[in-house]
């Protein structure tokens, strides 16, 4: 089994100086986050990677010093399970497939850009917006998500903050 914790648009230091203490406490407990863009600055990359394993890509607001090191997608397998992960781009409406299209062959993609959570399927891929857990633009409420992979199964959870 493994737990992973999956956050995006974290927006720091505009929005706060760190994570709030729940993610941090999640990416404790995790087996590896995936963080689906817009850390803006290297700090909270390093934040994360000091408790578990971390894989992110850039997202469009990331600085150069972050946006230079990510890659804008990858493709992540964990308990067998291959798992696509982009930030995201253009409007809300659409987003799904603009971001499914990038990728073959995926049992899910993780994606961010809308600051809204939301777990969907399409064409027998599970998709995956974990929202933002720190910057209320666009989103009324701050949330994260879990994937919790066992036994050729992921099920996701969306927790909300606050």
């Amino acid at each position: 089994m493994a737990r992973v914790l999956v956050i995006s648009d974290t927006h720091i230091p505009k929005v706060g100086d760190s994570l709030p203490r729940e993610v941090l406490e999640a990416a404790r407990e995790a087996d590896l986050v995936l963080h689906a863009g817009d850390l803006v600055d290297m700090r909270v990359l390093e934040e994360l990677r000091a408790l578990a394993p971390v894989r992110a890509v850039a997202g469009n607001m990331d600085l150069p010093e972050v946006s230079s090191v990510l890659p804008q997608q990858v493709t992540v397998e964990v308990e067998g399970k291959l798992i696509g992960l982009i930030h995201g781009w253009g409007p809300p409406v659409g987003i799904e497939r603009r971001v499914l299209s990038r990728f073959s062959g995926v049992d899910a993609v993780v994606f961010g850009h809308t600051h809204r959570a939301c777990v969907d399927e399409r064409k027998g891929v599970l998709l995956v917006n974990p929202g933002t857990p720190t910057d209320r633009r666009f989103s009324d409420r701050l949330s994260y998500a879990l994937l919790t992979i066992e036994n050729g199964v992921i099920d996701p959870s969306i927790i909300w903050l606050g």
